[in-house]
This record gives C-alpha cells, structure tokens and sequence, in this order.
C-alpha cells in the first residue's frame, strides 16, 4: 500500500525529522518521488516509492558499495511497507548539470567515471544481484518491438533473437556489478572527498551483474546528453588499457551493448509518453536513435543494422508530433 500523508509524518517523527520543512525534488521516470527535508541547519532527502522488493534490493545494494568506499547515501530511516527511506542529502551539483555550466570540464569528470568503473569492476559482484546475460539483454530490446513505431512487425519480432546470438559471441569476461542507471543526472559530483568517493552515487536498486561495458555505454553514450566523440574515445582506450583488454574487441561490445541500450531505451521513452502520459521523453527519442545508428555502424553488427533498419520507422518529425497527439492515450501492458 503506497504511503498516505498520515504515514509520512509518522515515519518522520520515527526518524527524528517530525516538523521539517518539505521541498519536492525532480523526480525521474520511475514512480519513486523525492523531498529535500530541512531541519535545524541540516537536510536530508525522503524517497517516496511503491513499497516492496525494491527498497530491499536498494538497501542491500546501498551498504555493499558503502562498504567498499563509495558514496553511497547513508539511510538514516526506512519503512518498506509503505515505501519511505530516508537519505543523506549530497546536495545539487548534478554532474549533468555542472557540466552544462562548464562543458571544458567534461574530460576530467569522464575520467573520475571511468577510474569507479575500473575499481568497481576489479570486485566481484555481491552474490545477491541478479545476473544479467546474453539471454536476458536480449529480451530486454523487446520494448522497441512493444512501444516504439515500428514499419516491418516481423522483422521487430527478430531483433531480440539476434541481439541475445550476438552477444553469445562477444570475448568472454567475468560480470561485474552493474548500476545500470549510471549516467551523468544519476551522479552527484562531491568535491570534498577523494578520489572515486568524488561520485555520489544515486538509482542502482536495479543492479544486476553483467559484462564489464554495459555501464560505460551507460555513461559514455548518455540518453540525455551528448559527449564529446573524443572524451567517449579516450574513456574507451583508458578503460582497455587499464583492464589489459584488446581495444578492438571492447569497441565491439561497446557498440553492440550500446545498441542494446539504445534499443531499450527507444522502447521505454515511446512508453513513458504512450502509456505513461510524459510527453517529454519524445524529446530525447532523436539522440537515441543517433547513438542506434552509430553503434549499427560497426562492421560486426552488419545483420542488426539492417535488421532494425527494416523494423523500425525513423523519428522524423511528424512520427515524433503523433507520438505528443497519442501521450497518454495508449494502457500499459
């Protein structure tokens, strides 16, 4: 049962916060919604989210990385049963953000990326995260087939398969724990600690165990930024060379897991506007279908660039405008 106000305030009072001020925060496109708490000189953040397994697997996930000495938020409080946690509060130097303020900073914040990823991915994954495989990163590009515009419904129908056969042959790596949402909004940049710590991580109660690219695709080739071809290069041969990796055949994965992504993501923007009503995902769909057609490009994915080619209608802009007509008109399912 989702949290009432009554709840809230009791919750609160329980946490030794009963009369802070409240001040909503931007939410993100799941149902969770956030509150910056004020109280004597001190903030902290409220997460309000659909009770039940997620605020568990959030919690185990949250003091395993605070274990290993990443910033994760510290939980001062939580109520699974009607979804309240309450979080530090690292504050509002988004890294997205504060790379819009300053875009020359974006090679040195990518660089602090990729030094986590490679310290994260040096650790074996905790054995409570799911993995997640050539199989299961097939079947999640099945969203484009089920939300996004499609020209050809056969030829959609054969995209997951290739996806999971493609996969099958990368280069054999052991899986590292994955945030999955790792990208550029879901980061808080935290100057007053050192080293990886700089990164205050936010959104990984998905993680699941994986191939060591997906969250560089994640934070590389963001859905809702561009950057920079040369920093996302450096990144990648910083990342092989670091790992002792064949640069070639990580440029492979990052292309093919990167279309998987991109792929997914189509599928999830199209749902947010059809069936979620939240028309501004539409907006992003064009740099999405960009970085599609760039990772397509790579020579090894020959057979899904003409396969998605076939399947899926391109974002011109009266595709896009009938997706804003149709916002919230279409049931889940």
């Amino acid at each position: 049962m989702a949290a009432t106000e009554p709840d809230i305030l009791a919750f609160l009072s329980r946490c030794g916060w009963a009369g802070a001020r409240r001040r909503p925060l931007a939410g993100d496109a799941s149902a969770r919604r956030y509150e910056r708490l004020h109280r004597k000189g001190d903030t902290a953040v409220l997460m309000i989210a659909p009770p039940g397994a997620e605020m568990t697997r959030f919690q185990r996930i949250d003091a395993w990385l605070l274990a290993q000495g990443y910033s994760a938020p510290r939980i001062f409080g939580i109520d699974t049963e009607t979804g309240l946690m309450l979080l530090e509060d690292f504050g509002d130097d988004q890294l997205a953000r504060l790379l819009r303020q300053d875009p020359a900073s974006e090679a040195a914040h990518y660089a602090v990326i990729t030094d986590f990823l490679l310290d994260l991915h040096r650790r074996p994954p905790p054995d409570f995260v799911p993995r997640l495989d050539a199989t299961g990163l097939g079947a999640l590009v099945s969203l484009a087939r089920d939300w996004y515009p499609l020209r050809d419904p056969a030829a959609a129908e054969a995209i997951a398969p290739l996806v999971t056969r493609l996969c099958e042959g990368l280069a054999p790596l052991p899986p590292v724990l994955s945030l999955r949402d790792f990208h550029a909004e879901n980061v808080i940049w935290l100057p007053d600690r050192s080293g990886v710590a700089r990164l205050g991580l936010l959104d990984f109660q998905d993680a699941v165990a994986t191939h060591p690219v997906y969250d560089l695709v994640s934070a590389l080739q963001d859905a809702r930024r561009d950057v920079a071809p040369a920093v996302l290069a450096a990144e990648l041969r910083r990342y092989a060379s670091a790992g002792g990796l064949d640069l070639a055949e990580l440029e492979r994965a990052f292309a093919l897991i990167g279309a998987q992504r991109a792929l997914r993501i189509l599928g999830i923007f199209a749902r947010l506007c059809l069936a979620g009503g939240k028309p501004g995902y539409v907006d992003l769909i064009p740099r999405v279908w960009g970085q599609l057609h760039r990772d397509l490009g790579h020579e090894a994915l020959a057979p899904l660039r003409a396969l998605v080619t076939q399947a899926l209608l391109p974002p011109d802009a009266a595709l896009l405008e009938r997706m804003r007509r149709q916002c919230g008109q279409h049931p889940m399912r």
